[in-house]
C-alpha cells in the first residue's frame, strides 16, 4: 500500500499548488480604490430644475412605430418648452432642428484645433402598455412630483439626460465659463425605434462636416447599488459596446383542412417545435468582451471566495457561466440573447391553418456576427417546412478601450463619476439594448455610455415598464455630472 501513501502525498501536493495558484491571482487583483473624495457641490435651484424636468414628462413624446410618425406633432411642444427653460443655452449656442423633430447645439470653443465632445440623449419615449394605466402610482405622464421622485414615462429613459445636460450647460454659461474645446450636444427624436431617422441624420451632418469628436457619451449604463450580490460598494459602469439586434421572421407551413384529421405536425406544431428549439440550444456564452470584463472588474468589491472565483477563470469559467446563465439579468451579459415575441397563426378552432409565423429577436454580443447567428438558427431548426427570412439587423458596437493614450474620455467619464459617488467601484460595461450611439461612432474617436441615475434592484424593472421614476436628489447628480464632465473636458 506504500503506493496509495505516495498518491496521496502527490495528490496533496498539486492541491496546494493549484491552492497556491488561486490565492496569488486572487492577490493580483486590484484593490479597492479609497472612496474618501470630495462630492460635487450640491446643485441649487434642484426644486426648479425638477419642476423644468417634470414639465418635459408632460409632453408625450411618443414613438409607437415605423407605422406611425414618431411623437405625433408633440415635438414642438417639447422643443418650445426647452427654449423657455433654457434662454442662456439658446442665447450662446447654436441650434439646429435635423430631421424635423431632432435637435442639435453648438458651444463653439475658444481652441478650434481642439476635437470636440458629443454628449446626446434621446427627446422620445416607448408608449404605456394598453391596460396597465391604472397600475402607475401616478400617471405615466403626469410629471407628478411626489414623496422625493419625480413621476412618469420618460424619467429614467430618456428625457432626464437631455433635461439635465441642457440644466449643465445653462448653470456653466451663467457661470461666465467659457469652454476650450467646443461641445456637441445631440438629441435624437426616435431612438425608441432605431433612430433611423434622428441620430441617423444628425450624424449625417456631422460627417459632412467632417466632425471627430474626442469621444461621444449616451445613455446604456448607470450606478448600481445593490445589484450586483455581495458587492461592498455602488458599481458605475460605464459601457464600452453596445449590442446589435437582428429580427428573424419563422414561417411553418403545412396542409390545411379539418382539425377532426390533423396530420403529425401542423403549422403551429411544425413553429412551435421551432421556437421550442431556438430556446433550448442558445447561442455560445462566453466571458470574453465587455460583459466578462464588467463581471471581473468587479470582483474586488465582491467576497474574498466570490474574488478567487472571478480571478481563476481558468478552472471556474463554466461554473461562473452556468451561475451567470441562471438570471436574464446576467444571462445577456455573456451571449447573444433569443426572444420569441410575436407569433401568428389560424383563423378558427377546428380549422388546420395552412402556415403560421412568428418573430425571433436577437441581441448580439460583441464577437457574433449576423451571419454567425443566421446560420446558427437554420442548424437548430433543420426544418425545410419552416423558413426563416431576415428582418431589421445592425452588428454590434465594436467595444471601445478604457485605457487609450490617444483617447482620455473612460479617465474624464471617471472623474466625473467620482465626483458623484467618490465610492463607487468604477467598472467598464455592455450596454444589452440599442442606443442613438450606433449611428454616432462614425463620428467619435471612442464611444461611451453611461448616465448616473442610481439604480437599485427595484429599479431594473421600470424603465419601459410600470412606474418609471427618477429621485429628485438623484436628478441633481444627474445635473452636477454633466456639468463637471463638460467643465473638465473642456478646460
Amino acid at each position: 500500500m506504500a503506493w496509495l501513501g505516495k498518491a496521496m502525498k502527490f495528490l496533496g501536493g498539486v492541491l496546494l499548488v493549484v491552492l497556491a495558484i488561486l490565492v496569488a491571482n486572487t492577490l493580483r487583483l486590484p484593490d479597492l480604490p479609497a472612496a474618501d473624495g470630495a462630492k460635487f457641490p450640491p446643485i441649487k435651484d434642484l426644486d426648479a430644475a425638477a419642476k423644468r424636468l417634470s414639465a418635459a414628462i408632460q409632453i408625450p413624446t411618443i414613438s409607437y412605430g415605423f407605422a406611425n410618425p414618431p411623437g405625433g406633432n408633440r415635438f414642438p411642444d417639447l422643443h418650445k418648452l426647452i427654449e423657455e427653460s433654457f434662454p442662456l443655452v439658446h442665447k450662446h449656442l447654436k441650434r439646429e432642428i435635423v430631421a424635423e423633430s431632432s435637435l442639435l447645439y453648438t458651444w463653439e470653443g475658444s481652441d478650434k484645433s481642439l476635437p470636440p465632445i458629443l454628449l446626446s440623449g434621446h427627446q422620445d419615449v416607448v408608449p404605456i402598455e394598453p391596460g396597465t394605466e391604472q397600475k402607475w402610482t401616478h400617471p405615466p405622464f403626469s410629471g407628478q412630483i411626489a414623496d422625493g421622485f419625480i413621476w412618469g414615462r420618460g424619467t429614467l429613459d430618456n428625457k432626464q439626460q437631455v433635461m439635465a445636460t441642457l440644466e449643465g450647460v445653462e448653470r456653466l454659461i451663467a457661470e461666465g465659463y467659457k469652454p476650450k474645446r467646443t461641445v456637441l450636444l445631440a438629441f435624437g427624436h426616435d431612438e425608441e425605434i432605431g433612430g433611423p431617422l434622428g441620430a441617423h441624420a444628425i450624424a449625417d451632418l456631422l460627417s459632412e462636416r467632417k466632425v471627430r469628436a474626442l469621444f461621444s457619451l449616451d445613455e446604456g449604463q448607470a450606478i448600481l447599488e445593490g445589484v450586483v450580490p455581495g458587492a461592498s460598494r455602488p458599481i458605475a459602469q460605464i459601457g464600452l459596446s453596445e449590442k446589435g439586434f437582428m429580427t428573424l421572421q419563422l414561417k411553418a407551413v403545412a396542409p390545411g383542412g379539418h382539425s377532426s384529421m390533423p396530420p403529425p405536425h401542423t403549422a403551429v406544431g411544425k413553429l412551435g417545435h421551432a421556437i421550442a428549439q431556438l430556446e433550448a440550444n442558445q447561442m455560445p456564452a462566453s466571458l470574453a468582451g465587455p460583459g466578462g470584463d464588467a463581471m471581473r472588474s468587479a470582483a474586488p468589491a465582491l467576497p474574498f471566495a466570490t474574488r478567487m472565483v472571478m480571478a481563476n477563470t481558468w478552472l471556474f469559467g463554466q461554473v461562473i457561466i452556468k451561475q451567470l446563465s441562471g438570471a436574464p439579468s446576467t444571462n445577456a451579459l455573456i451571449r447573444t440573447t433569443t426572444a420569441p415575441t410575436i407569433i401568428k397563426g389560424g383563423v378558427k378552432e377546428n380549422v388546420l391553418p395552412s402556415e403560421a409565423t412568428a418573430i425571433v429577436n436577437f441581441r448580439l454580443a460583441p464577437g457574433d456576427s449576423i451571419a454567425a447567428v443566421k446560420a446558427h438558427v437554420g442548424r437548430v431548426i433543420a426544418n425545410p417546412d419552416v423558413t426563416v427570412t431576415e428582418g431589421g439587423s445592425h452588428p454590434p458596437a465594436e467595444a471601445t478601450p478604457t485605457a487609450d493614450k490617444s483617447n482620455p474620455g473612460f479617465a474624464l467619464i471617471s472623474e466625473a463619476i467620482r465626483g458623484v459617488e467618490p465610492s463607487a467601484l468604477i467598472t467598464p460595461g455592455l450596454v444589452m439594448a440599442g442606443t442613438d450611439s450606433k449611428h454616432y461612432t462614425r463620428v467619435s474617436g471612442a464611444t461611451f455610455y453611461f448616465c448616473p441615475a442610481r439604480f437599485g434592484p427595484d429599479d431594473l424593472k421600470r424603465p419601459h415598464a410600470t412606474d418609471e421614476r427618477i429621485s429628485v436628489a438623484n436628478y441633481g447628480e444627474i445635473i452636477s455630472f454633466y456639468l463637471n464632465l463638460i467643465r473638465i473636458s473642456t478646460s
